[in-house]
C-alpha cells in the first residue's frame, strides 16, 4: 500500500508521473536542503488507480531511538494523482499511521503548498492543519496589461522610475551569481536575519547544478554606474514560478530595485506560458512590511497552512521537559 522511495531515479520518476508537483517536492531540493544528520524520504500510497506521494526529511531525535518528519524550507505536502470527489482517506490514513509506528517516528510536521489541491482532503483527521498566513499570486493566466492593474499606485510609480535607469540581466558566469550572493548577505545583514537564512555560497551553486528545475538569477543594473542594485533568484516547475531568495543593495533602497526584478520575471513567465508566480508572505506568514510590499503587486492571495501530526503522544510528552511545556513551537522537544 505504501512505499518508501530514497533514490534519485526512482524519486524522480515517480514525481514525473504527477501532473502537478514543485522543485519543494524533487529530490535535488531535498538532498541540497537536508542537514547532516537528516534523511530525505518519499512516501508513495497506491490503491488501485490512485496515488499519493509525500517527500519529508527524517531525523533522529537526540538520545532516543525515535525519528521525527520535517518538510524541506517552502510549500510541499502531498501530490496527488486520479483522486475524486469520492476519495475516502481512511485507507490512506490507516496505512500511513501503521507504517509511522513501525518506522518509530513520533511527530511529523509539513509546510503546505498552496496552489497544489485535495491536501486537506488527503489529510484530513490526522492532526491539525492550521492557517499561518496569506501568500500573493500573480495570476500569469491574465494578459500583461491586465496584471499591471493590480499594482498599487505608488509600486507603478516606482517600478516606472527604476525602470528608466536600471536594465535586467540573467546571472550566467561565476562572478555574476557571487554578486547576486553578495546582495543576498547583505540584504540579510540589514534584516538581522536569524543564521537559518545564511544559506552558504556553496548552497547557491549546487542549487543552479540542480537538473530537476529550472533556477533563475535576474540582476537590476544601474545603466550610469555599471552596478548591480539588486537580485533575486526565482524557481519554474511545471506552470508555477517561485520568488525564492532576494536582496537589495542598502544604498539603492529608495529607488525600489526589487520592483524591477518582479516586474520583469512576471513578463518573461507570461511570455514562457506559465500560469502561477506564488510571491509568497510575511515573516512568519504575518502580515508584515515584507507581505505588504508583495500585496502591492497583486490581490490575489491564498491561505497558506502547516500540518502538525502527534502519532504518539505518550512518547511524545514524555520528550517535552518542564521549560518547554508553555512553547508553541512544534514539535515542542525541539523549541
Amino acid at each position: 500500500m505504501i512505499t518508501i522511495v530514497e533514490s534519485h531515479d526512482e524519486w524522480n520518476k515517480t514525481l514525473e508521473s504527477f501532473s502537478v508537483y514543485d522543485f519543494y517536492h524533487t529530490y535535488d531540493y531535498h538532498i541540497i536542503s537536508k542537514k547532516e544528520e537528516e534523511k530525505p524520504i518519499l512516501f508513495i500510497y497506491r490503491d488501485k488507480d490512485v496515488e499519493i506521494a509525500i517527500p519529508f526529511l527524517k531525523r533522529p531525535i537526540a538520545n532516543t531511538n525515535y525519528f521525527d518528519l520535517t518538510s524541506v524550507y517552502g510549500y510541499a505536502g502531498p501530490v496527488t494523482k486520479n483522486l475524486t470527489d469520492s476519495f475516502d482517506n481512511k485507507k490512506f490514513h490507516e496505512a500511513f499511521e501503521t507504517l509511522l509506528t513501525k518506522m518509530q517516528i513520533i511527530s511529523l510536521f509539513s509546510r503546505l503548498h498552496p496552489y497544489i489541491d485535495n491536501q486537506e482532503k488527503i489529510l484530513s483527521g490526522l492532526g491539525e492543519i492550521p492557517i499561518l498566513g496569506k501568500v500573493v499570486n500573480i495570476d500569469l493566466t491574465k494578459d500583461i496589461a491586465e496584471q499591471r492593474t493590480q499594482y498599487g499606485k505608488s509600486t507603478k510609480n516606482r517600478t516606472n522610475k527604476c525602470r528608466k535607469i536600471s536594465s535586467v540581466i540573467k546571472a550566467k558566469n561565476e562572478d555574476q551569481i557571487n554578486t547576486f550572493i553578495d546582495i543576498y548577505y547583505e540584504n540579510m545583514d540589514r534584516l538581522a536575519a536569524t543564521k537559518d537564512y545564511y544559506f552558504s555560497r556553496e548552497y547557491f551553486f549546487k542549487f543552479l547544478e540542480c537538473k530537476d528545475f529550472v533556477t533563475n538569477i535576474l540582476l537590476v543594473i544601474n545603466n550610469e554606474t555599471g552596478e548591480a542594485m539588486a537580485g533575486s533568484m526565482f524557481v519554474k516547475t511545471k506552470n508555477i514560478v517561485q520568488f525564492h531568495l532576494s536582496g537589495s543593495r542598502t544604498k539603492f533602497l529608495n529607488v525600489a530595485p526589487a520592483n524591477v526584478f518582479l516586474d520583469e520575471m512576471r513578463i518573461k513567465a507570461t511570455e514562457e506560458g506559465y500560469s502561477i508566480f506564488n510571491l509568497g508572505g510575511g515573516l512568519g506568514g504575518q502580515e508584515d512590511s515584507l507581505f505588504n510590499f508583495k500585496a502591492s503587486f497583486s490581490k490575489d492571495f491564498r491561505e497558506f497552512k502547516v500540518w502538525k501530526y502527534i502519532v504518539d503522544q505518550k512518547i511524545y510528552n514524555s520528550l517535552i521537559s518542564n521549560e518547554k511545556l508553555e512553547t508553541t513551537f512544534f514539535p515542542a522537544y525541539r523549541a
